[in-house]
Protein backbone atom coordinates (compact mmCIF):
# COMPACT_ATOMS: atom_id res chain seq x y z
CA UNK A 1 0.00 0.00 0.00
CA UNK A 2 1.37 3.26 -0.89
CA UNK A 3 0.24 5.70 2.02
CA UNK A 4 -2.27 5.52 4.71
CA UNK A 5 -3.12 8.97 5.79
CA UNK A 6 -4.67 8.88 8.93
CA UNK A 7 -3.91 12.60 10.49
CA UNK A 8 -7.32 14.50 9.30
CA UNK A 9 -7.29 15.66 12.52
CA UNK A 10 -4.46 17.67 11.81
CA UNK A 11 -5.13 18.79 8.27
CA UNK A 12 -7.47 17.11 5.62
CA UNK A 13 -6.48 17.39 1.72
CA UNK A 14 -8.21 19.89 -0.44
CA UNK A 15 -11.21 18.71 -2.35
CA UNK A 16 -10.67 18.77 -6.26
CA UNK A 17 -14.16 20.55 -6.63
CA UNK A 18 -12.69 22.88 -3.94
CA UNK A 19 -9.20 23.83 -6.24
CA UNK A 20 -11.66 23.92 -8.93
CA UNK A 21 -13.75 26.71 -7.55
CA UNK A 22 -11.11 28.68 -6.44
CA UNK A 23 -9.32 28.98 -9.60
CA UNK A 24 -10.85 31.35 -11.96
CA UNK A 25 -10.00 33.81 -8.73
CA UNK A 26 -6.72 33.82 -9.12
CA UNK A 27 -6.42 34.24 -13.10
CA UNK A 28 -9.19 35.49 -14.56
CA UNK A 29 -11.60 37.23 -12.19
CA UNK A 30 -8.97 38.73 -9.89
CA UNK A 31 -10.12 41.99 -8.67
CA UNK A 32 -10.32 43.57 -5.43
CA UNK A 33 -13.78 43.01 -4.19
CA UNK A 34 -13.42 46.47 -2.49
CA UNK A 35 -13.13 48.14 -5.14
CA UNK A 36 -16.14 50.05 -6.76
CA UNK A 37 -15.25 49.28 -10.40
CA UNK A 38 -16.51 46.31 -12.67
CA UNK A 39 -13.93 44.24 -12.37
CA UNK A 40 -14.60 43.76 -8.72
CA UNK A 41 -18.36 42.68 -9.36
CA UNK A 42 -17.62 38.92 -10.00
CA UNK A 43 -15.68 38.74 -7.24
CA UNK A 44 -17.81 40.75 -4.76
CA UNK A 45 -20.57 38.23 -5.99
CA UNK A 46 -18.24 35.49 -4.59
CA UNK A 47 -17.66 36.27 -1.49
CA UNK A 48 -21.45 36.99 -0.89
CA UNK A 49 -22.54 33.64 -2.44
CA UNK A 50 -19.87 31.73 -0.31
CA UNK A 51 -21.38 33.59 3.01
CA UNK A 52 -24.80 32.46 1.88
CA UNK A 53 -23.07 28.85 1.71
CA UNK A 54 -21.73 28.86 5.44
CA UNK A 55 -24.74 30.30 6.67
CA UNK A 56 -26.84 27.74 5.54
CA UNK A 57 -24.60 24.43 7.12
CA UNK A 58 -25.28 26.17 10.90
CA UNK A 59 -28.86 27.84 10.55
CA UNK A 60 -27.33 31.04 10.48
CA UNK A 61 -27.58 34.77 8.49
CA UNK A 62 -24.88 35.78 5.99
CA UNK A 63 -24.50 38.89 8.29
CA UNK A 64 -23.45 36.49 11.12
CA UNK A 65 -20.47 34.99 9.02
CA UNK A 66 -17.12 36.87 9.15
CA UNK A 67 -13.60 35.36 7.11
CA UNK A 68 -10.54 35.20 9.36
CA UNK A 69 -7.41 33.54 8.43
CA UNK A 70 -8.61 30.53 10.17
CA UNK A 71 -9.33 28.79 13.98
CA UNK A 72 -6.54 30.26 15.59
CA UNK A 73 -7.83 33.93 14.43
CA UNK A 74 -11.25 33.33 15.20
CA UNK A 75 -10.78 31.76 18.64
CA UNK A 76 -8.33 34.96 19.81
CA UNK A 77 -11.22 37.48 17.96
CA UNK A 78 -13.94 35.41 19.97
CA UNK A 79 -12.26 35.88 23.37
CA UNK A 80 -10.24 38.97 23.44
CA UNK A 81 -12.89 41.18 21.89
CA UNK A 82 -15.48 39.22 23.86
CA UNK A 83 -13.75 40.04 26.92
CA UNK A 84 -13.17 43.74 25.79
CA UNK A 85 -16.48 44.42 24.68
CA UNK A 86 -18.38 42.61 28.21
CA UNK A 87 -15.45 43.95 30.66
CA UNK A 88 -17.84 47.18 31.95
CA UNK A 89 -20.31 44.22 33.59
CA UNK A 90 -17.50 42.12 34.52
CA UNK A 91 -14.17 40.43 34.22
CA UNK A 92 -14.25 36.58 34.51
CA UNK A 93 -14.53 34.41 31.62
CA UNK A 94 -15.20 30.35 32.16
CA UNK A 95 -13.60 27.71 29.73
CA UNK A 96 -12.56 23.93 29.88
CA UNK A 97 -9.26 22.46 30.72
CA UNK A 98 -9.40 20.46 27.63
CA UNK A 99 -9.15 23.60 24.85
CA UNK A 100 -7.07 23.73 21.99
CA UNK A 101 -3.82 25.78 22.82
CA UNK A 102 -5.66 28.77 20.61
CA UNK A 103 -8.04 29.04 23.25
CA UNK A 104 -6.23 28.21 26.59
CA UNK A 105 -3.12 30.88 25.61
CA UNK A 106 -5.58 33.46 24.97
CA UNK A 107 -7.38 33.18 28.16
CA UNK A 108 -3.60 33.56 29.36
CA UNK A 109 -3.15 36.65 27.95
CA UNK A 110 -6.39 37.89 29.13
CA UNK A 111 -5.19 37.36 32.70
CA UNK A 112 -2.39 39.33 32.24
CA UNK A 113 -4.99 42.03 30.85
CA UNK A 114 -6.48 41.80 34.03
CA UNK A 115 -9.54 39.11 33.47
CA UNK A 116 -10.08 36.08 36.16
CA UNK A 117 -10.09 33.06 34.18
CA UNK A 118 -12.00 29.97 35.68
CA UNK A 119 -10.76 26.75 34.14
CA UNK A 120 -13.40 23.83 33.96
CA UNK A 121 -12.40 19.99 34.92
CA UNK A 122 -13.70 17.40 32.35
CA UNK A 123 -14.82 13.77 33.81
CA UNK A 124 -12.44 10.41 32.28
CA UNK A 125 -14.05 10.55 29.12
CA UNK A 126 -13.48 14.55 28.75
CA UNK A 127 -16.96 15.97 28.83
CA UNK A 128 -16.95 19.08 31.24
CA UNK A 129 -18.28 18.59 34.39
CA UNK A 130 -21.31 20.78 33.99
CA UNK A 131 -22.14 20.63 37.96
CA UNK A 132 -18.68 22.77 38.45
CA UNK A 133 -19.08 24.56 35.39
CA UNK A 134 -22.58 26.13 36.62
CA UNK A 135 -20.95 26.60 40.32
CA UNK A 136 -18.22 28.70 38.61
CA UNK A 137 -20.54 30.93 37.56
CA UNK A 138 -20.58 34.47 38.92
CA UNK A 139 -22.17 38.02 38.80
CA UNK A 140 -19.22 39.18 36.97
CA UNK A 141 -18.94 36.58 34.69
CA UNK A 142 -19.32 37.76 30.97
CA UNK A 143 -17.60 35.09 28.60
CA UNK A 144 -18.04 30.92 28.45
CA UNK A 145 -15.91 28.94 25.89
CA UNK A 146 -15.99 25.27 25.71
CA UNK A 147 -14.98 23.30 22.31
CA UNK A 148 -17.38 21.50 20.35
CA UNK A 149 -15.55 18.23 20.02
CA UNK A 150 -11.65 17.71 21.11
CA UNK A 151 -8.70 18.08 18.68
CA UNK A 152 -7.41 15.00 20.52
CA UNK A 153 -9.52 12.62 22.15
CA UNK A 154 -12.73 13.62 19.95
CA UNK A 155 -15.26 13.50 22.73
CA UNK A 156 -18.32 15.61 21.83
CA UNK A 157 -19.54 18.35 24.68
CA UNK A 158 -22.67 18.87 25.74
CA UNK A 159 -22.88 22.51 23.42
CA UNK A 160 -26.71 22.77 23.42
CA UNK A 161 -26.72 22.71 27.64
CA UNK A 162 -23.71 24.72 27.86
CA UNK A 163 -25.25 27.62 25.74
CA UNK A 164 -28.66 27.25 27.48
CA UNK A 165 -26.77 27.14 31.05
CA UNK A 166 -24.86 30.60 29.51
CA UNK A 167 -27.88 32.21 28.09
CA UNK A 168 -30.02 31.60 31.63
CA UNK A 169 -26.99 33.63 33.32
CA UNK A 170 -27.05 36.31 30.28
CA UNK A 171 -23.38 35.32 29.48
CA UNK A 172 -22.20 35.26 26.16
CA UNK A 173 -21.19 31.76 24.71
CA UNK A 174 -18.49 30.78 22.11
CA UNK A 175 -17.46 27.28 21.13
CA UNK A 176 -13.95 26.18 19.15
CA UNK A 177 -15.86 24.07 16.59
CA UNK A 178 -12.26 23.61 14.12
CA UNK A 179 -12.62 19.56 14.90
CA UNK A 180 -16.69 19.56 14.30
CA UNK A 181 -17.61 21.58 11.88
CA UNK A 182 -18.48 19.54 8.84
CA UNK A 183 -18.27 16.83 10.45
CA UNK A 184 -21.16 16.40 12.87
CA UNK A 185 -24.20 18.97 12.13
CA UNK A 186 -24.01 22.08 14.26
CA UNK A 187 -27.24 23.97 14.40
CA UNK A 188 -26.27 27.41 15.91
CA UNK A 189 -29.58 28.29 16.88
CA UNK A 190 -31.01 25.39 18.57
CA UNK A 191 -27.30 25.00 20.33
CA UNK A 192 -27.82 28.64 21.63
CA UNK A 193 -24.60 29.32 20.37
CA UNK A 194 -23.28 33.30 20.16
CA UNK A 195 -19.77 32.49 18.22
CA UNK A 196 -18.40 29.89 16.23
CA UNK A 197 -15.00 29.36 15.31
CA UNK A 198 -14.10 27.34 12.00
CA UNK A 199 -11.33 26.16 9.69
CA UNK A 200 -11.57 25.88 6.19
CA UNK A 201 -8.87 22.99 6.05
CA UNK A 202 -10.01 20.88 8.34
CA UNK A 203 -12.98 19.94 6.17
CA UNK A 204 -11.56 19.73 2.65
CA UNK A 205 -11.02 23.42 2.11
CA UNK A 206 -7.65 25.52 2.04
CA UNK A 207 -5.38 26.30 4.58
CA UNK A 208 -5.48 30.22 5.67
CA UNK A 209 -9.28 30.78 5.46
CA UNK A 210 -11.63 30.38 8.52
CA UNK A 211 -14.33 31.85 9.85
CA UNK A 212 -16.30 33.16 12.85
CA UNK A 213 -20.07 33.08 13.42
CA UNK A 214 -21.30 36.24 15.32
CA UNK A 215 -25.30 35.91 16.49
CA UNK A 216 -26.63 39.11 15.18
CA UNK A 217 -27.34 41.79 18.13
CA UNK A 218 -23.57 41.33 19.17
CA UNK A 219 -21.33 43.80 17.84
CA UNK A 220 -18.32 42.25 18.56
CA UNK A 221 -15.18 45.14 18.33
CA UNK A 222 -12.70 44.46 15.40
CA UNK A 223 -9.79 42.31 15.50
CA UNK A 224 -8.39 43.42 12.96
CA UNK A 225 -8.17 46.94 12.04
CA UNK A 226 -7.23 49.08 8.86
CA UNK A 227 -9.93 48.68 6.76
CA UNK A 228 -13.86 48.35 6.01
CA UNK A 229 -13.76 44.88 5.05
CA UNK A 230 -16.31 42.18 6.89
CA UNK A 231 -18.77 45.16 7.52
CA UNK A 232 -15.92 47.16 9.19
CA UNK A 233 -15.28 44.27 11.37
CA UNK A 234 -11.66 42.28 10.16
CA UNK A 235 -9.88 45.08 7.96
CA UNK A 236 -7.58 42.85 5.13
CA UNK A 237 -7.70 41.99 2.02
CA UNK A 238 -10.34 40.09 1.06
CA UNK A 239 -9.17 36.23 0.26
CA UNK A 240 -11.53 35.52 -1.77
CA UNK A 241 -10.12 32.05 -3.63
CA UNK A 242 -9.64 30.98 0.05
CA UNK A 243 -13.14 32.12 0.60
CA UNK A 244 -14.42 30.55 -2.77
CA UNK A 245 -13.09 27.45 -1.33
CA UNK A 246 -13.86 26.86 1.71
CA UNK A 247 -17.67 27.60 1.29
CA UNK A 248 -17.05 24.64 -1.63
CA UNK A 249 -15.64 22.18 0.46
CA UNK A 250 -18.15 22.84 3.11
CA UNK A 251 -21.13 22.27 0.89
CA UNK A 252 -20.07 19.17 -0.80
CA UNK A 253 -19.53 17.68 3.39
CA UNK A 254 -22.97 18.63 4.09
CA UNK A 255 -24.36 17.45 1.20
CA UNK A 256 -22.95 14.05 1.75
CA UNK A 257 -22.78 14.72 5.73
CA UNK A 258 -24.75 11.56 6.76
CA UNK A 259 -23.52 9.14 4.61
CA UNK A 260 -20.22 10.27 5.86
CA UNK A 261 -20.49 9.92 8.94
CA UNK A 262 -21.76 6.36 9.22
CA UNK A 263 -18.88 5.84 7.09
CA UNK A 264 -16.66 7.20 8.93
CA UNK A 265 -18.17 5.87 12.29
CA UNK A 266 -17.54 2.42 10.54
CA UNK A 267 -13.85 2.48 10.29
CA UNK A 268 -13.39 3.97 13.62
CA UNK A 269 -15.51 1.15 15.28
CA UNK A 270 -13.18 -1.68 13.81
CA UNK A 271 -10.05 0.34 14.25
CA UNK A 272 -10.77 0.61 18.02
CA UNK A 273 -11.99 -3.10 17.57
CA UNK A 274 -9.47 -4.53 17.01
CA UNK A 275 -6.88 -2.53 18.51
CA UNK A 276 -8.42 -3.52 21.81
CA UNK A 277 -8.58 -7.48 21.00
CA UNK A 278 -5.21 -7.77 19.80
CA UNK A 279 -2.98 -5.51 21.56
CA UNK A 280 -2.75 -5.99 25.17
CA UNK A 281 -2.33 -2.79 27.85
CA UNK A 282 -4.34 -0.11 25.96
CA UNK A 283 -6.47 2.37 26.46
CA UNK A 284 -8.91 4.46 24.98
CA UNK A 285 -8.98 7.91 25.31
CA UNK A 286 -12.32 9.97 25.17
CA UNK A 287 -16.28 8.81 25.13
CA UNK A 288 -16.30 5.57 23.74
CA UNK A 289 -19.86 6.31 21.73
CA UNK A 290 -19.70 10.32 22.18
CA UNK A 291 -17.00 11.10 20.23
CA UNK A 292 -16.36 12.37 16.24
CA UNK A 293 -16.78 9.86 13.98
CA UNK A 294 -13.17 9.74 12.45
CA UNK A 295 -11.22 10.22 15.80
CA UNK A 296 -9.46 7.56 17.44
CA UNK A 297 -6.88 8.07 20.77
CA UNK A 298 -5.51 5.09 21.86
CA UNK A 299 -2.75 5.24 25.11
CA UNK A 300 -0.09 1.88 24.97
CA UNK A 301 1.83 0.92 28.09
CA UNK A 302 5.32 1.02 27.78
CA UNK A 303 5.65 2.58 24.44
CA UNK A 304 6.84 6.12 23.41
CA UNK A 305 4.43 7.57 20.93
CA UNK A 306 7.26 9.30 19.18
CA UNK A 307 8.70 6.01 18.58
CA UNK A 308 5.36 4.68 17.53
CA UNK A 309 4.97 7.95 14.83
CA UNK A 310 8.81 6.89 13.53
CA UNK A 311 7.68 3.45 13.10
CA UNK A 312 4.71 3.58 11.19
CA UNK A 313 5.87 6.25 9.45
CA UNK A 314 8.39 3.53 8.13
CA UNK A 315 5.36 1.36 6.99
CA UNK A 316 4.09 4.78 4.99
CA UNK A 317 0.93 4.97 7.90
CA UNK A 318 0.52 8.66 8.86
CA UNK A 319 -0.44 9.48 12.06
CA UNK A 320 0.20 12.06 14.89
CA UNK A 321 0.34 12.14 18.73
CA UNK A 322 -2.19 14.89 19.16
CA UNK A 323 -2.64 18.03 18.55
CA UNK A 324 -0.40 19.19 15.87
CA UNK A 325 0.09 23.00 17.04
CA UNK A 326 1.72 21.22 19.90
CA UNK A 327 3.97 18.77 18.31
CA UNK A 328 7.00 20.04 18.97
CA UNK A 329 6.47 20.04 22.70
CA UNK A 330 8.32 16.95 24.80
CA UNK A 331 5.17 17.42 27.77
CA UNK A 332 2.20 15.24 27.94
CA UNK A 333 -0.61 15.82 26.54
CA UNK A 334 -2.42 18.77 28.63
CA UNK A 335 -5.72 16.82 27.85
CA UNK A 336 -4.74 13.24 28.09
CA UNK A 337 -3.34 14.90 32.29
CA UNK A 338 -6.82 16.26 32.63
CA UNK A 339 -8.99 12.89 31.86
CA UNK A 340 -6.85 11.46 33.94
CA UNK A 341 -4.49 9.59 32.22
CA UNK A 342 -0.92 8.72 34.25
CA UNK A 343 2.32 10.62 33.01
CA UNK A 344 3.80 7.93 31.65
CA UNK A 345 0.97 6.62 30.12
CA UNK A 346 0.35 9.57 28.13
CA UNK A 347 3.49 9.70 26.65
CA UNK A 348 2.20 6.24 24.70
CA UNK A 349 -0.51 7.84 23.21
CA UNK A 350 -1.38 7.80 19.34
CA UNK A 351 -4.64 9.92 17.31
CA UNK A 352 -5.19 8.64 14.41
CA UNK A 353 -8.21 10.41 12.38
CA UNK A 354 -10.53 9.08 9.57
CA UNK A 355 -11.92 10.67 7.08
CA UNK A 356 -14.41 9.80 4.60
CA UNK A 357 -12.18 9.25 2.07
CA UNK A 358 -10.62 6.02 4.09
CA UNK A 359 -10.99 2.32 2.95
CA UNK A 360 -11.16 -0.55 5.71
CA UNK A 361 -8.41 -1.84 3.07
CA UNK A 362 -6.06 1.14 4.76
CA UNK A 363 -7.57 0.46 8.10
CA UNK A 364 -6.67 -3.15 8.73
CA UNK A 365 -3.35 -2.38 7.14
CA UNK A 366 -2.83 0.80 10.09
CA UNK A 367 -3.45 -1.98 12.23
CA UNK A 368 -1.54 -4.48 11.45
CA UNK A 369 1.31 -1.74 11.50
CA UNK A 370 0.57 -0.89 14.77
CA UNK A 371 0.35 -4.35 16.04
CA UNK A 372 4.04 -5.14 14.85
CA UNK A 373 5.16 -1.39 15.93
CA UNK A 374 4.15 -1.46 19.86
CA UNK A 375 5.52 -5.67 19.90
CA UNK A 376 8.54 -4.48 18.53
CA UNK A 377 9.07 -1.68 20.92
CA UNK A 378 8.03 -3.44 23.96
CA UNK A 379 10.50 -6.27 22.80
CA UNK A 380 13.11 -3.68 23.60
CA UNK A 381 12.07 -2.17 26.40
CA UNK A 382 13.24 -3.88 30.08
CA UNK A 383 10.25 -2.13 32.38
CA UNK A 384 7.89 -4.29 29.45
CA UNK A 385 9.96 -7.47 29.93
CA UNK A 386 9.99 -6.66 34.32
CA UNK A 387 6.16 -6.48 33.71
CA UNK A 388 5.40 -9.08 31.95
CA UNK A 389 7.64 -11.52 34.25
CA UNK A 390 5.90 -10.02 37.58
CA UNK A 391 2.77 -11.27 35.55
CA UNK A 392 3.33 -14.76 35.00
CA UNK A 393 4.82 -14.91 38.80
CA UNK A 394 1.11 -13.72 40.07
Amino acid sequence: METVYLDNAATTPMRKEALEAMLPYFIEQYGNPSSIHGASKGPRTAVREARDTIARTLNADSSEIFFTSGGTESDNWALIAGAEMCSPKGKHIIVSAIEHHAILETADYLEKRGFEVTRVPVDGDGIIRMDILEKSIRPDTVLISVMTANNEIGTIEPIKEIGMLAHEHGILFHTDAVQAYSHIPIDVQDMQIDMLSASGHKFGGPKGIGFLYVRNGIRLPPFMHGGEQENGRRAGTTNVPGIVGMAKAAELAHADLEKNIAHMKELRDHYIERVEKEIPYCRLNGHRTQRLPGNTNFSFRFVEGESLLMSLGAEKVYISTGSACASGSLDPSHVLLAIGVPHEVAHGSIRASISERNTMEEIDYAVDALKKAVERIRSLSPLYDDFIKKQKEA
